[in-house]
């Protein structure tokens, strides 16, 4: 009731949405967690760096601290959270930013001595009081919202009714081939008008990286079958990885905890159990991008995990020639609407 009423409530005028004059683009969901938002902001940071300023502003979930703040490489964790982190070390030409109050935050980027050309906000789907241009909403192709229920009964933030909000929904994490009438099934059931667009993406796994060492030969994922595999996740749906390690693992063992978990030393103890417990000669510890921000922020942490864990980075890659019309589309908006930023600065300093 009480969600039903907030959005009716914005759909009225009577709370109040606030848009700015430069690009702003959404990439959230109706879920809770484990879309692959990270990745998504990280192919559009891709696509757009190169040819104008880019900010991200998210609101640092988890961290510690509150109020805007600017996102260096030297930053920690619980000064602004492992995905905002995550993004500044891997694209460190960006501003990256957090600020609970997404209004402000997008204010004081634009007071910044180098104001983005656009800003693109991570999981803000729900945060009503930014109107932004193009709203890209993301589904899970394997937890279908046609039939799940608001929390706590489901996983929905939301009714599936507020799709209607979305400029663009992407079916995430979709296998490698897609069926047409699997496609014909997503259009049909979740609603899409003809004022949005339907694009499917999939998961793409890169080679392993060290988290901490970058001395030294780095296993091939092909020749896993040679070591026993001890994955260790702190994210919302760790099952892709999972599955996509197994078969490639001669020996595999799990230990997940939940989404942005702050690892404990106990946890450490657990993990450290679980590696000496495989029982090849040659093992490893698998871990995400995201959850290794968060092993790179423990003090302490023992040689044997130092100096066998790694990550998997993972990218996306939409399905067939979906990829060249979702790039024109963003890139024709952004070039289109630039322009307006002199136009803010003009106005804003009279």
């Amino acid at each position: 009731m009480a969600v039903m009423v907030r959005n009716l409530l914005y759909d009225l005028k009577v709370f109040k949405s606030v848009e700015f004059e430069i690009p702003v683009i959404s990439v959230g969901n109706i879920t809770v967690g484990g879309t692959g938002k990270t990745p998504h902001i990280e192919y559009l940071v891709n696509l757009l760096k190169n040819h104008y300023r880019v900010a991200t502003l998210s609101r640092g979930y988890k961290r510690k601290t509150i109020g805007f703040r600017i996102v260096e490489t030297g930053s920690s964790v619980r000064e602004c959270g492992d995905e905002p982190l995550q993004l500044k070390n891997r694209f460190q030409e960006i501003t990256v930013a957090v600020c609970e109050n997404r209004v402000t935050g997008v204010k004081e980027l634009l007071r910044s001595t180098n104001p983005p050309d656009l800003v693109l906000l991570d999981d803000a789907f729900q945060h009503r009081r930014i109107t932004p241009d193009i709203n890209i909403l993301l589904v899970d192709y394997s937890r279908h919202v046609k039939n799940d229920h608001l929390l706590p009964a489901g996983s929905l933030r939301e009714g599936i009714g507020q799709l209607r909000r979305a400029n663009m929904v992407i079916v995430t994490k979709c296998p490698g081939q897609l069926t047409p009438i699997s496609r014909k099934i997503f259009k049909k059931d979740l609603h899409i008008r003809p004022y949005q667009e339907l694009y499917f993406t999939r998961l793409v796994y890169g080679p392993l990286c060290p988290v901490f060492r970058n001395d030294f030969q780095l296993p091939d994922v092909a020749s896993l079958k040679e070591s026993g595999v001890l994955l260790v996740t702190g994210i919302a749906s760790p099952a892709k990885i999972s599955d996509f390690l197994a078969p490639l693992s001669g020996e595999m063992s799990a230990v997940a905890f939940p989404d942005h978990h702050y690892f404990k030393i106990s946890d450490i103890q657990l993990i450290a159990t679980k590696f000496a417990g495989l029982k090849m000669s040659r093992k490893i510890i698998v871990t995400t991008e995201k959850d290794a921000i968060r092993f790179r922020d423990l003090p302490d942490l023992p040689r044997d995990i130092k100096d066998n864990l790694y990550y998997l980075p993972v990218t996306i890659r939409f399905a067939e020639n979906e990829e060249s019309n979702f790039d024109q589309r963003i890139i024709n908006y952004v070039r289109k609407n630039k322009g307006n930023r002199e136009l803010y600065q003009r106005k804003n300093k009279k």
